[in-house]
């Protein structure tokens, strides 16, 4: 039997999302956002509104990163989901993570975070359907120690999720199937 549950962000788990940009004054500034996706390939989405410092850094700017939270990071990544850059500025310093600029985008790479995202802004869209930032991926970086064969091993990566029914965070580790493959046996 099912049940009715609440509507909420009903598609989930959600990935953790560590959005990345510069100040005005330069100095670093991130948000943990877990409404983000890839709205196609090459392209990501980020359901943000225009109230985050980020989004403003954003269009200053013309760019940020999106890195994959993991686990090791866990409480550094919440923390930078609780507070607002618009009330402490130096809420990065506070978090006790590192930065280093990106390759080729004018913004900042978290030291911390395995896997990074360079993206160039291309619009902020505010309808009656949402509101977010588009941008288009230019480069994607990962730490050594997550490569297998030269591409990422998500049990390597140690990805957090967000579950918005129960307000936890879960590990993405375990490899269950193979994509493209598995379903083949039915037909």
């Amino acid at each position: 039997m099912r049940k009715r549950l609440d509507i909420t962000e009903g598609i989930f788990p959600m990935p953790v999302l560590m959005v990345a940009t510069y100040n005005e004054d330069g100095s670093v500034n991130v948000m943990n956002a877990a409404w983000g996706t890839m709205q196609e390939r090459g392209n990501v989405a980020l359901n943000l509104t225009e109230s985050h410092q980020t989004v403003q850094n954003i269009k200053a700017r013309g760019a940020f990163t999106v890195s994959i939270a993991d686990a090791d990071h866990l409480v550094e990544a919440d923390y930078l989901g609780v507070e607002s850059g618009n009330r402490v500025p130096d809420k990065f310093a506070r978090s006790g993570l590192t930065a280093g600029k990106a390759e080729t985008v004018d913004a900042p790479v978290i030291n911390e975070f395995p896997l990074c995202l360079e993206c160039e802004f291309i619009e902020y869209q505010d309808n009656e359907y949402g509101c977010g930032v588009i941008g288009k991926v230019v480069n994607v970086t990962a730490d050594e120690k997550v490569l297998v064969d030269g591409k990422p091993d998500m049990s390597l990566v140690n990805a957090i999720a967000f579950d918005p029914y129960t307000h936890g965070y879960y590990k993405v580790t375990d490899r269950v199937g193979e994509a493209f493959k598995d379903g083949l046996k039915l037909k």
